[in-house]
């Protein structure tokens, strides 16, 4: 008996110490947000962006972007975070294809978000901002208009709208002078070459974002565009000047600092081919198959027919894009050779083989790839695929050869 109470008052006293720590932080967050409303002393304010250096994760791996604001007279330090996200949400994966995936701002206090990319293996640079007490006190209120519940829930594109967008439009939009980027006129790099630049050791993530972009992905960016990285944004701060009102031109940046230096983690061996090594021996495996059947004089349809499903499998998720929001995969060129048409053709091209019949199939997968191969000067396609191309080339043409044969009556 004694036993059971000891648990019972356990359990009331561990619900009452956890009902306070929430408690607490919920206190703490509305009072950092209450805070920030008022003027207060401007002179005690520090604004800072923050970049934080690529995760091991592919939502990680290129980096992210954070505004500190410290106000020492009130005690007050904490990170403003526009990259808040729960992969437990309902149809999450789904939403993220369609580009309706929510993001929400998050205040978290300074020393638990530095805790956590510590933890992380993940550096963090802190550029303090020179801005003057009305510009600190115009951001605040920002800030904690944004904070507001019905304001802090935004749509996420990935290059239009996402943490680091945010976080930039909310300090120069608030910013009483103007703030100049040296080669503000020039192009910059595609966006599929910008995020190339961030997943260069991550082989298969970077072959699953070329195959969902397209060709809005490959023109040349500007400069607020190309800003959607954090590391571009932050080099780009490091260069942007103020203009005063008596003409003269100060840094933006006022000092910039690592406020977490850790040594970068070595990423954990993943798959251990590229993308188009596995692209090659598929090629190799096609060939082999197509001089058995020379040689044999047989016809391997089975392997026709988990060729067509695999393309088409792949095909539906490009075919997928087309209905997203994400405006750079409306258009790609990589469906002619991966679409949904070869699962509705799987089952007759079968038969027909067995049967020894035409099947027209293969001339329109022909005519598919030889388009495939001409999209090439116009988009960039993902690593691999011209080979993948290239073995249902292969294939296309063998089919039509002993269809042609099937016609004359020869073996």
């Amino acid at each position: 008996m004694k036993y059971f109470c000891t648990v019972k008052l356990s359990r009331h006293i561990f619900t009452l110490v956890v009902t306070c720590l929430i408690s607490l932080v919920c206190s703490e967050t509305r009072a950092y947000s209450h805070t920030m409303q008022a003027d207060g002393n401007a002179d005690s304010v520090k604004i800072s962006l923050l970049t934080c250096s690529p995760g091991d994760e592919v939502y990680s791996l290129y980096g992210h972007t954070a505004i500190r604001y410290t106000d020492y007279a009130e005690g007050i330090d904490v990170a403003v975070n526009y990259g808040i996200f729960s992969f437990s949400k309902p149809f999450f994966v789904l939403r993220f294809i369609f580009g309706i995936t929510d993001y929400e701002m998050g205040i978290m206090p300074f020393d638990y978000f530095c805790e956590e990319y510590a933890s992380e293996g993940r550096s963090v640079y802190q550029q303090e901002l020179d801005l003057t007490p009305e510009e600190k006190a115009a951001i605040a209120k920002a800030i904690s208009v944004n904070y507001q519940p019905e304001n802090r829930v935004y749509r996420y594109n990935y290059f239009y709208d996402n943490c680091t967008t945010r976080a930039r439009n909310i300090l120069l939009d608030n910013m009483g002078r103007k703030v100049s980027f040296p080669d503000a006129g020039k192009e910059y790099p595609s966006y599929r070459e910008l995020t190339h630049a961030f997943n260069e050791n991550s082989p298969w993530a970077r072959f699953g974002n070329d195959i969902l972009l397209g060709v809005g992905s490959d023109r040349k960016t500007t400069l607020s565009e190309h800003q959607f990285l954090p590391f571009s944004l932050k080099d780009d701060f490091d260069k942007a000047v103020i203009k005063n009102a008596d003409g003269s031109a100060t840094p933006l940046v006022k000092r910039t600092t690592c406020v977490v230096n850790v040594p970068q983690r070595v990423s954990g061996n993943g798959f251990p081919l590229r993308p188009a090594a596995c692209a090659w021996i598929i090629f190799a495996i096609t060939a082999a198959v197509t001089l058995f059947e020379f040689r044999l004089k047989k016809k391997f349809w089975m392997f026709d027919a988990l060729m067509m499903t695999l393309y088409g499998a792949m095909g539906i998720i490009i075919f997928m894009m087309f209905f997203s929001q994400h405006p750079t995969t409306s258009t790609n060129l990589q469906v002619l050779l991966f679409n949904p048409l070869p699962l509705f053709f799987v089952y007759r091209a079968s038969r027909r083989a067995i049967n020894k019949r035409r099947e027209p199939f293969w001339i329109y997968a022909a005519v598919a790839v030889a388009l495939f191969f001409v999209g090439g000067f116009f988009q960039h396609y993902a690593e691999g695929t011209y080979v993948l191309a290239l073995s249902l080339l292969v294939r296309s043409a063998w089919n039509i050869v002993c269809q042609n044969r099937y016609s004359s009556g020869k073996k």
